[in-house]
């Protein structure tokens, strides 16, 4: 459902790294600018490039993130404890999580301000640690050998031994996330809306260990024998210094607000442009074959 407009007094940025920044950063300012709206950059954790004053999330309006997907999934982290929008901006080609390119920084804004988007609602997968309190990972979680052995990975879904394997590590992955690293190591991609999370095991040395869909009220746990090399473990792409023993997931729903436009494109249209998603050869090498007969047939 719409929101209802209304003023936009301060504004939090996150930045990506090195990016190139400059056009978007420029349009950013002149709007804050004519609004009388406030700029100050959100910390994040490792990120040195300083573009504006520093500023809590917990005092802006709205979030904006410039960069891509990666710089996205930062700001809506800093964002989701203080229930702020984020609105991601493509410092490059659209992805997953930005809501428009940086050609645009101005005229997204003014819709913003004119009640002119939608709420998009990202649930997120809370995983405890060993019995410590849970990080939230919106994309995925991700457990991988840290040396050179393999690591052993057991998995229960309700107290309920599915499989234990030997491998590089397992994926566990939203339905945002599935189309990252989990199809990337033969996982299934959910669809948007699907209230499920994914487990995918990585680089399996034998058994039979297909990735497994479980719904979003069942308990998974994970337990993890390092090995000689030890194991590490990654959220949402960031490497947490601590090595896992035995995980355990919840499900965190309403977990982070991502700024969406009616006119926004689709989650498997996306994939698709950015040929993550490709049709088989065969289907392609046909459509060439009916386009070259149709246009013989119309000279």
């Amino acid at each position: 459902m719409s929101l209802a407009g209304g003023p936009i007094d301060r504004i939090g940025l996150v930045v990506h790294p090195h990016r190139p920044l400059l056009g978007a950063l420029a349009a950013l300012e002149a709007w804050t600018q004519r609004h009388g709206a406030e700029l100050v950059q959100v910390p994040i954790a490792g990120q040195d490039r300083v573009v504006a004053p520093p500023g809590d999330a917990a005092t802006v309006d709205l979030v904006v993130a410039l960069g891509g997907d990666g710089t996205t999934l930062a700001a809506l982290h800093a964002a989701a404890p203080h229930a702020k929008p984020v609105l991601g901006i493509a410092c490059g080609s659209l992805g997953a999580l930005t809501a428009t390119s940086a050609d645009d920084v101005e005229g997204a804004l003014d819709r913003m301000a004119a009640g002119d988007w939608h709420r998009r609602a990202l649930p997120g997968v809370g995983v405890s640690v060993d019995g410590k309190v849970p990080y939230i990972a919106i994309n995925d979680l991700v457990v991988v050998r840290r040396g050179a052995n393999q690591v052993v990975i057991g998995v229960y879904v309700d107290g309920e031994l599915y499989v234990r394997f030997a491998g590089d590590g397992v994926v566990i992955a939203t339905p945002l996330g599935s189309s990252a690293y989990t199809m990337a190591a033969g996982g299934p991609i959910l669809a948007t809306g699907t209230e499920a999370i994914v487990i995918t095991p990585v680089a399996a040395h034998g058994g039979s260990t297909p990735p497994l869909v479980v719904g979003v009220r069942s308990s998974v746990r994970i337990a993890v024998e390092g090995g000689h090399g030890g194991a590490r473990i990654e959220f949402d792409g960031q490497i947490k210094d601590f090595e896992p023993h035995a995980i355990e997931t919840s499900w965190r729903e309403d977990y982070a607000t991502l700024v969406r436009f009616d006119d926004a494109e689709r989650t498997l249209a996306g994939l698709r442009r950015r040929r993550i998603i490709t049709d088989s050869p065969r289907v392609l090498a046909r459509d060439d074959r009916e386009a070259a007969e149709g246009a013989v047939l119309s000279e």
